[in-house]
């Protein structure tokens, strides 16, 4: 079975940071991030809203795509979120991953 790989942005209510990582199991990371188990900056930003995420097969790619957003301008990071999620909408609800950002791009 094939496993899936995810590169993906969260950021808090104000939207005053983002946060770009990336992980095998999308609905368990985010929810990691909304119980203070996302690590320092997560937790102490309180950064946990969904708003990017991109689908990979192979985790040497998610990780490279990770490490290209992480070089990103905040502008730039705007501009790609805004692309797919103009309303910032939190992807992940009590259904799991949805929108048009949880797809390979």
């Amino acid at each position: 079975m094939a496993r899936t790989y995810y590169t993906y942005i969260v950021t808090n209510v104000p939207r005053s940071v983002l946060y770009v990582g990336v992980t095998n199991d999308i609905g368990r990371r985010v929810l990691e991030h909304r119980e203070g188990k996302g690590g320092g900056f997560t937790a102490g930003y309180k950064a946990s809203v969904l708003v990017y995420a991109e689908e990979f097969e192979q985790v040497d790619d998610a990780i490279v795509r990770e490490k290209q957003l992480k070089g990103w301008t905040r502008a730039r990071k705007n501009a790609l979120i805004e692309a797919s999620n103009p309303t910032w909408a939190d992807l992940l609800d009590a259904d799991g991953p949805k929108g048009p950002s949880l797809r390979s791009g």
